[in-house]
């Protein structure tokens, strides 16, 4: 168990698991509280915590959500791997009234933010409102950066593509549209988180610190906007390498049309004078195979020429 005093900075306190008392809790929680549990931990204390949870906030954690119950306010993280967003994600469940938060959290991942926070914060007005608005920013804290560094790939991707260079430029588009769907999702499910925060329907938090949420939400739209310009841009680089694939087919069929083109009259020829028939004077004639020779230089001249003219070749 971890036990965070939600003060100017977060101050850990000592509190061993199984020996936290009534008496001892009740003096812990003047101030705002932040505390990490593994779900077993969770089982053996949540009536410590006394916050009327009708539901097991440890049963879904497959999306970011939160439920507002009774006396509480439940929920869960599902937070991408940023270095790979389509890999998996790291879940944990947390719950929380007007005394603090609770997280319960078997990955580590809630301690590795709160520590994170802790050296890197310092509040003025504390407040468990402003201490979630730091969580909250703290999970997307480097995703403006992230998309930045998609849309440079994809301008890299769209230049080589200009450039007629193809290969493995369509996986990776699609990698990088798949990464920005799977972020594009998680934004939206933390505005929803957000707005039933900012909704603040149990009177959690003092009317002031709404604001803190109002300001997540606003720059989680902007990161919404944002992945989504760059899964268009994704779309429109897969238009153009389609585009230029089939322009690159149209080339390949002009030529073979052009050379289609100038072979049958010199396959016609071949098959006429082929046909060997005993009577065909021109097989007898001293001139008839350099006429006919000149003939098929002729055709295939005339041909190339009247091609180049109608920019055909």
């Amino acid at each position: 168990m971890l036990y965070f005093a939600i003060r100017s900075t977060l101050e850990e306190q000592s509190a061993e698991t199984g020996t936290l008392l009534p008496e001892r809790w009740e003096e812990a929680v003047r101030d705002p509280f932040a505390v990490v549990l593994t779900k077993s931990e969770w089982a053996l204390m949540r009536d410590r915590f006394d916050m009327g949870i009708e539901l097991d906030p440890v049963t879904d954690t497959h999306m970011t959500k939160a439920e507002v119950n009774y006396d509480s306010l439940t929920g869960t993280f599902c937070i991408p791997d940023r270095s790979d967003p389509s890999a998996g994600a790291e879940t944990f469940a947390f719950a929380l009234d007007e005394k603090g938060i609770v997280f319960i959290d078997d990955t580590g991942t809630a301690e590795q933010i709160i520590r994170s926070i802790q050296k890197s914060k310092r509040m003025r007005v504390p407040s468990l409102g402003r201490f979630l608005y730091d969580f909250l920013d703290y999970i997307v804290k480097d995703d403006l950066r992230l998309l930045e560094k998609y849309e440079t790939e994809l301008e890299n991707i769209e230049q080589r593509i200009e450039s007629d260079e193809l290969v493995n430029t369509m996986s990776r588009t699609n990698a990088v549209r798949s990464d920005v769907r799977k972020l594009i999702v998680h934004y939206d499910q933390l505005i929803d988180l957000a707005q039933e925060l900012e909704e603040n329907e149990n009177g959690f938090f003092d009317q002031e610190n709404t604001r803190y949420f109002r300001l997540f939400l606003g720059r989680m739209d902007r990161l919404s906007q944002t992945a989504g310009s760059i899964r268009d841009y994704t779309m429109q680089i897969g238009e153009l390498s389609k585009g230029h694939l089939e322009m690159k087919q149209n080339n390949i069929m002009t030529i073979l049309t052009v050379v289609t083109t100038i072979f049958m009259p010199l396959t016609l020829i071949t098959g006429w004078y082929g046909m060997n028939f005993r009577y065909m004077p021109e097989l007898e004639t001293e001139w008839g195979y350099p006429l006919v020779f000149g003939t098929c230089i002729l055709i295939i001249t005339g041909s190339l020429y009247y091609f180049k003219k109608k920019k055909w070749l």
